[in-house]
């Protein structure tokens, strides 16, 4: 086997091998039952190769709170990945970005519910992901 070809291989078995890699495309949201724009975002990581765990609850109060989201940054779901929480309508290129990144942060947020972003209906506004943890919050990103 050529030299290239062999680390080649060897790199994707230990990509595959990483304790990271398997879990950082599983989510799991937790939405209102009667929320139709939280089943859009769901249905469009599934798009993109997500493994969505939906759990519908009428009160997403107590979650928000327990996972350190603030009020500011409140949106109509809340969901965790890979030890990070995730607010509201946020891309799927923000979500890759944090991963990959893995930034000292609780979680990133789509704060109120932006038209034309994930789930959303109607023309496109832009949508500001902002991050948010112990330290503060910033602008994590513009899409």
């Amino acid at each position: 086997m050529q030299p290239f070809i062999r680390s080649l291989m060897t790199a994707i078995i230990i990509a595959l091998a990483s304790p990271g890699f398997a879990a950082e495309k599983q989510i799991t949201v937790w939405k209102s039952p009667s929320c139709g724009c939280c089943t859009g975002w769901t249905t469009y990581l599934q798009r993109h190769g997500y493994q969505v765990k939906s759990i519908d609850i009428d009160d997403l109060d107590p979650i928000k709170k327990g996972l350190g989201v603030p009020e500011s940054m409140q949106s109509c779901h809340t969901a965790r990945i890979d030890g990070y929480v995730i607010e509201g309508h946020v891309p799927v290129e923000a979500i890759d970005r944090l991963l990959t990144e893995r930034p000292k942060v609780t979680g990133i947020a789509s704060p109120g519910m932006p038209q034309g972003s994930p789930g959303m209906n109607g023309p496109k506004e832009e949508n500001v992901v902002q991050s948010f943890g112990p330290g503060g919050g910033a602008v994590f990103g513009r899409y």
